[in-house]
C-alpha cells in the first residue's frame, strides 16, 4: 500500500481502488464496459455509492457480459428495477443495456472496444498529468470532449465529458494520480 496517495479516497473500499485500479491502464474489453457502465450508474450520485454496490452490479449484469446484457427483454428490466443492490433508475438501466448493443457494434468496427478507446489519446499511450493538487485537475478535457462526442454519436448514453473524464481516468488513458501520490510513478511506467 502507498505511503503517500491522493487525498480523494477515504473509505477502506475506495482506498483499495485508488491503490490497485484507478489510473492504472486497462485493456480487457469486459473490464472496460464494467467500467463505463458504472461511471454511467454514478451519474448524480458518488462514486463511494456506486463502488459499494460493484459486486451487486455484476451479479445483476451477467459480469458485464455485454452480449447477454444487450439482449435483455422487459422480464429482466424489471426484475434489475426490483434489484436493491444497483441503481433502480429506468433510464440508466435502458442505457446499460443500450450501450451494450453500442459496445458490440464498436467492437465489431474495430475488432476491439480497446482499439477504439485508446485512439483518443495521443500515440495510444497513456496521457500522464502531473498535478500538484485535486484544484489542478479537471473535469473534462479535449479528449473526454472527444471520446464524449464520438460515443454520443454511436448511440452510448450516459456518456457527457464529465463521465467519460471519470472514466478515462479510472481505466489509465490519463493518469491523474497527484505526483505526491504514491501511485503516480507506478501508473506512469504502465501502457
Amino acid at each position: 500500500m502507498p505511503a503517500t496517495r491522493c487525498p480523494w479516497p477515504t473509505k477502506p473500499l475506495d482506498i483499495a481502488y485508488h491503490d490497485t485500479e484507478w489510473g492504472v491502464p486497462h485493456h480487457d474489453d469486459r473490464a472496460l464496459f464494467e467500467l463505463v457502465t458504472l461511471e454511467g450508474a454514478q451519474a448524480g450520485l458518488s462514486w463511494s455509492t456506486v463502488l459499494a454496490k460493484r459486486e451487486n452490479y455484476r451479479r445483476a449484469l451477467d459480469h458485464f457480459d455485454a452480449a447477454k446484457i444487450a439482449r435483455y427483454d422487459a422480464k429482466k428490466i424489471a426484475a434489475l428495477l426490483a434489484e436493491a443492490g444497483i441503481v433502480r433508475n429506468r433510464l440508466k438501466i435502458a442505457a446499460t443495456i443500450g450501450n451494450a448493443k453500442a459496445f458490440l457494434a464498436v467492437q465489431k468496427e474495430f475488432g476491439s472496444f480497446d482499439r477504439y478507446l485508446w485512439g483518443f489519446v495521443p500515440d495510444r499511450r497513456p496521457i500522464v498529468n502531473r498535478r500538484r493538487t485535486m484544484k489542478d485537475v479537471p473535469t473534462r478535457t479535449p479528449e473526454s470532449d472527444a471520446l464524449s462526442k464520438d460515443l454520443l454519436a454511436r448511440g452510448f448514453k450516459f456518456v457527457g465529458t464529465t463521465i467519460i473524464y471519470a472514466f478515462m481516468q479510472a481505466t489509465g488513458l490519463v493518469n491523474d494520480h497527484l505526483v505526491s501520490c504514491d501511485c503516480h510513478a507506478r501508473c506512469a511506467q504502465r501502457k
